[in-house]
């Protein structure tokens, strides 16, 4: 069985500046954007500034079904829906899921605001909204931590892309499962590149997304998979008559 569930907030974060005006977007949010770019910015041949995304998703549905025995072992897979516009990507690469430690808001900012939007999250912030001091980042410890924090106890997922689609299919089982049974806090996952892939000069990626803003059907999707079928035995257990192969006969 398949059970599909939608992502209840995401964006994507910058910690780059814009190259045009110079404004530093590490501080900008992109909530209200149609596309989540996971990406790699390249500036006179050398690496410059990466871009991460931001997915969440309400597993209480998921969490219930499971106690009461409708869902049984399943395994869980993070969708993610490739947009018009990647570009300049190498063929092998490397995205990595990792459980997100902290609460976030969504934000109401779009990339095209001008002004810049810094109502929302963003690479430096978790909570920024009008009135109160903007929340930042950070580690166990308190100390502040750009980029999202993410926990150290949830272990990470990867997908690994060899000269295919950027469709993401990733296998996020374990992280799932200890949101589920509250071994951490569900504060949703962070996609980027997986380890050094993210800064080094020889990795290139332009990944879009279509966010849950999007107006197609290709909205973020957390994918939840079980085995339900009835094992033929017992009162389970038919009889079907031999298929007749003559011609002769309709077979049923």
């Amino acid at each position: 069985m398949h059970y599909f569930t939608f992502a209840s907030k995401d964006t994507f974060i910058s910690s780059g500046s814009n190259r045009i005006t110079g404004v530093s977007e590490k501080d900008r949010n992109f909530g209200q954007d149609q596309i989540l770019e996971v990406k790699k910015e390249f500036f006179n041949d050398s690496f410059d500034f990466p871009t991460r995304a931001l997915v969440q998703f309400d597993l209480t549905t998921i969490s219930e079904s499971f106690a009461d025995g409708t869902i049984t072992n399943p395994s869980y897979h993070l969708r993610l829906y490739e947009a018009d516009g990647n570009q300049e990507q190498t063929l092998d690469y490397t995205l990595a899921a990792q459980a997100i430690s902290q609460s976030w808001d969504e934000g109401v900012g779009k990339s095209g605001d001008n002004p810049k939007t810094i109502n929302g999250c963003s690479w430096e912030n978790r909570i920024n909204k009008p009135g109160i001091s903007a929340l930042t980042w950070s580690n166990a410890d308190g100390t502040r931590y750009y980029g999202v924090s993410t926990s150290s106890v949830a272990s990470a997922s990867s997908q690994i892309f060899s000269n295919e689609s950027p469709d993401v299919n990733m296998n996020v089982t374990n992280v799932v499962k200890q949101m589920i049974d509250n071994s951490i806090e569900n504060h949703g996952l962070l996609l980027s590149f997986s380890g050094s892939e993210e800064t080094d000069s020889t990795t290139f990626g332009q990944l879009k997304f279509f966010s849950k803003q999007t107006h197609t059907i290709f909205s973020p999707k957390l994918e939840v998979r079980w085995d339900d079928h009835s094992p033929a035995t017992g009162s389970n257990t038919g009889s079907l008559s031999p298929l007749n192969v003559t011609g002769t006969e309709d077979n049923y």
